[in-house]
């Protein structure tokens, strides 16, 4: 049931989700259009990219259930509006944003903390790429598995969003990466990105691909954004005191881990749930973000984009990532 909306209120053009029933069960129509208070941010959306866990919300699959209807859409880019009483931002400066959903709109309002100012050199579409991948993949290597230079690393869907950002932060680290993928277009992709090494488990079986690529030693860390049934392989394909991130299920299918694996292995399953991280640890959060922005303006990370969607063909662009056909980042520009 939607909402009854106030007598006079204004509208902005949205993807609505009216109910949990789907990607396909989305609509394209007028919501109330964001209303900024003292401290907050009102941002005119250039460009919002599409994430997995959007396919996710919009099916209450996700750890966030928003009550509806509600606008998905977690990361953008654009021009602020207003900022009243807000120290280092202001009008018609270029930023992104991250929101826990509303970000596939024509305006959102977001809080400061969640913005970063935009280099000139980076564009909107660009933009709105940056903080789930990026800030997903650095926290991931840099403060759960303290990665170190020369130790190899292996990521799994590594031409998705997050799995790209990994190889670049893993080489800008100095490791040894290795990309695992399912199509020549994808290992492309990833060899592009800087990867060392790329498995292709639709020809190789994955542990084969990794011994392959390691002398037989193995990994020292696996980026797992995928789930299914290669988690368990990549975790038998770590070495001693090896680290498995646990950071998303884009398979579809949790896997169930034998924890005997962990103990002769003397290997770890460290979680990796970055969008509670920003508020549990907003200074070293603030931290990783100048320097994925300082990397990006030296040109060691560069956000890919592969498809562009107008709102209009938002329903698409969620297909599109919820196939697991996405190469980058796909965006959609309100």
């Amino acid at each position: 049931m939607r909402r009854t909306l106030p007598v006079g209120c204004s509208f902005v053009k949205a993807l609505i989700c009216d109910n949990y029933n789907g990607i396909d069960a989305l609509r394209v129509g007028e919501f109330p259009d964001p209303e900024p208070t003292s401290g907050t941010v009102l941002i005119s959306v250039e460009a919002a990219s599409v994430n997995f866990a959007d396919t996710l919300i919009v099916q209450g699959q996700y750890q966030v259930r928003p009550e509806t209807p509600f606008v998905p859409g977690t990361e953008l880019a654009g021009v602020v509006e207003r900022a009243d009483d807000v120290e280092d931002l202001s009008k018609g400066d270029r930023v992104t944003a991250y929101l826990g959903y509303g970000a596939i709109a024509e305006r959102v309002v977001a809080f400061p903390v969640s913005i970063l100012k935009l280099p000139d050199s980076v564009s909107f579409e660009e933009g709105a790429t940056i903080p789930v991948a990026f800030g997903t993949s650095y926290h991931a290597l840099v403060d759960r598995a303290q990665i170190d230079p020369g130790e190899m690393l292996l990521v799994l869907g590594a031409a998705g969003g997050v799995g790209l950002a990994a190889v670049q932060i893993g080489k800008a680290l100095g490791a040894t990466v290795i990309g695992a993928v399912s199509t020549e277009e994808k290992a492309s992709a990833v060899l592009d990105a800087g990867a060392d090494h790329v498995i292709r488990y639709d020809q190789t079986p994955l542990r084969e691909g990794i011994a392959t690529a390691t002398d037989g030693a193995g990994v020292d860390v696996v980026y797992d954004p995928v789930g299914g049934e290669m988690t368990e392989l990549a975790l038998r394909s770590t070495k001693w005191n090896g680290c498995l991130l646990v950071v998303g299920f884009a398979s579809g299918d949790i896997p169930s881990i034998p924890l005997n694996l962990s103990l002769v292995k003397g290997n770890s399953i460290v979680g990796v749930f970055w969008g509670r991280f920003t508020i549990e640890e907003p200074d070293q959060s603030r931290e990783n973000n100048h320097q994925i922005m300082e990397w990006i303006a030296e040109g060691k990370l560069t956000p890919v984009v592969q498809k562009r969607y107008s709102l209009d063909e938002a329903v698409d662009a969620l297909h599109w990532v919820a196939n697991r056909s996405a190469i980058g980042r796909v965006i959609i520009t309100p």
